[in-house]
């Protein structure tokens, strides 16, 4: 059972960007932010610019299921990013959007 220091740091490290974390997100005031209600950009951020580090952090604050959603779904992937990350979640290539032909 943790204690109550390890559940509290528990809670502030899940709803803050650790430090490290910052240059990642240059574009938005990080003071205030919480990566729990933006999943999907910050799960995005992370896995198009991140460290072993950051996908360190990304893994032990959201779940697998939302890692593999963002990786189907999110656009803004580079094709390198997007072809990287489906190997290694094993995702068809065909399900991720952001290899998808652009649609006119």
């Amino acid at each position: 059972m943790r204690s109550f220091a390890q559940e509290a740091k528990a809670c502030y490290y899940n709803h803050v960007i650790p430090n490290n974390l910052i240059p990642f997100f240059w574009d938005i005031d990080t003071r205030g932010f919480d990566p729990a209600a933006y999943p999907e950009y910050t799960i995005g951020r992370i896995l198009e610019l991140g460290d072993a580090e950051a996908v360190s952090w990304m893994r032990a604050t959201f779940s697998e299921e939302q890692i593999r959603a963002v990786i189907r779904a999110e656009r803004r992937l580079s094709p390198k990013s997007a072809s990287f990350w489906a190997l290694v979640y094993d995702i068809p290539l065909q399900d991720i959007a952001a290899l998808a032909p652009a649609s006119s």
